[in-house]
């Protein structure tokens, strides 16, 4: 008879071992669910189409590159000058835009627009660009960023 007694002892001993650890496992599972909601909810949601305004499509001459300088529409009230960039934007046509992204992809370094000569420059490695963003010569190993640019009804120029 005693060992029956120890395979009830043991059977309830397994039992609620089981038990426990079902219930520690749903309690995790129950905490960890909406942790991990949280971290993957960005990676569901399509982003944010934040179009930028730079000005009326007359304050830019046909052909001439500038430098055009907006805040970030998304920014955080403490972010301060970071909240602040620019892109090239040169006027091709009667509507028509072109937008480069200000920075060398090579490093990040600013590019310069040197009229003259139609090119980016690179201060900081020598990285050469067309004035369709390609590059021309050193080391960036793609060209300049491209931006979307549209016009809206009241004619101001927009880039996303």
């Amino acid at each position: 008879m005693p060992d029956e007694a120890e395979e009830d002892v043991v059977s309830r001993r397994r039992f609620l071992n089981r038990v426990s650890l079902a219930l520690s496992g749903l309690a995790g599972a129950v905490v960890s669910v909406p942790i991990v909601a949280y971290l993957l909810s960005p990676l569901l949601q399509p982003p944010p189409e934040d179009w930028r305004d730079l000005g009326l499509v007359e304050n830019f001459r046909m052909g001439e590159t500038v430098e055009v300088a907006f805040d970030e529409p998304s920014s955080l009230p403490w972010a301060g000058q970071t909240a602040r960039t620019a892109v090239w934007l040169r006027r091709t046509g009667e509507r028509d835009f072109v937008a480069f992204g200000l920075n060398c992809t090579h490093l990040g370094c600013p590019v310069n627009w040197r009229a003259g000569a139609e090119l980016f420059l690179c201060p900081c490695h020598g990285g050469v660009y067309y004035s369709d963003g390609t590059v021309a010569g050193g080391p960036p190993p793609r060209p300049l960023v491209r931006y979307s640019v549209r016009i809206i009804e009241n004619d101001r120029v927009q880039v996303l």
